[in-house]
């Protein structure tokens, strides 16, 4: 559905996109993530034709964005961070003036307007001018323009940005359900959305793509997950020198808790449980343990790790 080819776009001396590549299969969910000037809003608006590239190719459905700009663009639907709509015009009216604008016509847009606001769950509002919309209800309009006129491919982004909770549960479900009929490329901030809904992750920092794999293998790669935490009594002058001595630990901290009681976190190889053994060395020495669990690595973590300027 995607292609990309060793895409760059430079703005005189400063290289926004240095020379990505990435592909993305038909029906696939796609987490585009990146920290703010990574480079991925360029991508995206160059992936959408708005931005022409200086070098290297980008193929929607087969049809190269800038050479068949046209056909490519029919194929996209786009959902900018801040979706620009009509506030004087009614919702249904707004998705009928934007399909004939794509190219329906009067029929195939009265067919195509009603799908989309029962699919985006808007017949409630529907007769509503849009400027008394909610925040999440102006969203939902934003995603039924960009389906309105039944793309291949949707790019979606922050598409949950300022809404609440439940907001964002709805529109998470939303996107999950398109996903059956459209291939679904979202840029967020949000990580634990993407990891919720994401088949695969593209991680983007600096112009450049640090890693492209399903948020699992990602987080399974992470050496945060050789960080155990523990809570024990006891005096951390003693207890850490002998935490620090155990095989594969790199770093050892503790922080005061409550009366005699400190919290230990240890970072050790990836792939590595110091469990075992903090648990045999905490009987040896009989000191009181009443807490101790492994962290579990999130795609956060995987974010951080990757992004980080230290």
């Amino acid at each position: 559905m995607i292609e990309v080819k060793h895409l760059s776009k430079k703005y005189g001396r400063h290289t926004a996109v240095k020379d990505i590549s990435f592909s993305v299969a038909k029906g696939e969910i796609i987490g585009f993530l990146g920290p703010n000037g990574a480079g991925k809003t360029t991508t995206i608006r160059m992936l959408t034709g708005f931005l022409p590239p200086s070098s290297g190719s980008a193929r929607i459905a087969d049809f190269d964005i800038f050479r068949q700009s046209i056909e490519a663009r029919k194929r996209i639907g786009y959902m900018p961070e801040n979706v620009p709509l009509y506030d004087d015009m009614r919702v249904r009216e707004y998705l009928s003036f934007r399909a004939r604008i794509k190219g329906l016509s009067n029929s195939a847009a009265r067919g195509r307007v009603s799908h989309v606001i029962d699919t985006c769950g808007l017949e409630g509002v529907k007769r509503k001018m849009i400027k008394t919309l909610s925040k999440g209800y102006r969203q939902r309009v934003g995603l039924a323009d960009a389906l309105v006129h039944e793309p291949d491919l949707l790019i979606l982004d922050e598409p949950t940005n300022g809404l609440d909770p439940i907001q964002i549960r709805q529109i998470r479900e939303l996107i999950k359900h398109l996903a059956l009929n459209h291939t679904v490329l979202i840029s967020t901030h949000i990580l634990s959305e993407v990891e919720m809904i994401a088949n695969r992750v593209i991680i983007i920092d600096n112009g450049e793509i640090k890693a492209a794999d399903t948020p699992q293998k990602l987080i399974d790669d992470m050496r945060a997950a050789g960080r155990v935490h523990c809570e024990i009594e006891g005096n951390p002058e003693v207890i850490t020198p002998i935490f620090a001595n155990l095989p594969h630990v790199k770093k050892v901290t503790h922080e005061a808790l409550e009366e005699n009681w400190m919290k230990y976190t240890l970072w050790s190889d990836s792939g590595t449980d110091t469990r075992q053994s903090l648990n045999a060395i905490c009987a040896e020495y009989a000191w009181p343990l009443r807490s101790l669990y492994r962290h579990e690595a999130t795609l956060e973590d995987v974010f951080v790790e990757l992004t980080r300027k230290d």
